[in-house]
């Protein structure tokens, strides 16, 4: 990716970059239905989902344009997720050793495959949360 490019992009990422909202419910389970919820909202349209489309294939060509969209976007999406697990294991809702990071990557990985790939026997965020609760309930468990 040429470096003017690069520098366009990071720009136009600082233009459309919402604000992150970490939620506060008191219970990690409506913590998360709010975050699929605001992740619905700004994907679930036609610029939407034409943004997603331009990220992945953009972050698959080009090394550089994935570097820059973790450090630019994800990497407060990701902090801002890991408060809210932080928050549940005060509340002793989840396992100490609960990996917010690994949790973050399959939310965002159902996320986008649900997005591409619809669910046919329920709704897309019920099939994120399902894909989460399975997540953090097997995180626990040590297989080794």
């Amino acid at each position: 990716m040429a470096t003017l490019h690069v520098s366009r992009f990071k720009k136009s990422i600082e233009s459309v970059r919402e604000e992150v909202v970490i939620p506060d419910t008191g219970n990690i389970w409506d913590d998360i239905d709010a975050l699929i919820e605001n992740a619905e909202r700004i994907t679930f349209n036609s610029l939407g989902r034409q943004t997603v489309a331009t990220i992945i294939s953009s972050a698959l060509s080009s090394s550089g344009f994935a570097q820059i969209y973790s450090e630019k976007y994800l990497r407060s999406r990701r902090e801002a997720f890991a408060v809210v697990i932080e928050r549940a294991k005060a509340r002793n809702e989840v396992g100490a050793d609960l990996d917010a990071n690994l949790v973050f990557d399959v939310m965002s990985g159902m996320m986008l495959y649900g997005l591409a790939f619809p669910p046919a026997s329920e709704s897309w965020s019920a099939y994120v949360r399902r894909a989460v609760e399975a997540i953090i309930i097997l995180c626990p468990i040590k297989y080794f």
